[in-house]
């Protein structure tokens, strides 16, 4: 039998998992930085901590159904996967555009993340394709 896993979408699966890590770490550090420096209102700065926080916690299974649909060759992990990655491209599209202050910093994280994003879902598609044929 021929193997049919994808090992372009295993690594990039691995280097958004590290990738997210930086990016979770320096979008929190910059939250706690613009609330100290900006006039951060105080009724906003829990949605914006809230939503980097659900987008936390939805990005731990996203990545453990890719990477097990992925390795079993099934689609309907692969399938959840991309599932939850349109729930993390808008909760990064809220970062990027309707939080209390966007630096250009912001920007730069979230565009390297939607690209990650865009480039894995095109993996993920081709893989599902691949294993249905």
């Amino acid at each position: 039998s021929s193997q049919l896993s994808s090992l372009p979408l295993h690594i990039l699966l691995y280097v958004n998992g590290i990738y997210y890590i930086f990016y979770f770490l320096a979008t929190l550090a910059m939250i706690i930085y613009k609330s100290q420096v900006f006039s951060y209102p105080d009724d906003l700065l829990a949605p914006d901590l809230a939503m980097l926080f659900l987008m936390g916690v939805l990005e731990v299974p996203r990545l453990y159904l890719g990477f097990k649909g992925n390795l079993t060759e099934a689609e309907a992990p692969l399938g959840l996967s991309l599932g939850l990655t349109v729930g993390s491209v808008l909760l990064c599209v809220y970062l990027l555009l309707w939080q209390t202050y966007v630096l250009w910093a912001d920007v730069l994280l979230n565009a390297l993340l939607l690209s990650a994003y865009g480039l894995e879902s095109g993996l993920k598609v081709t893989a599902i394709a691949a294993f249905l044929s």
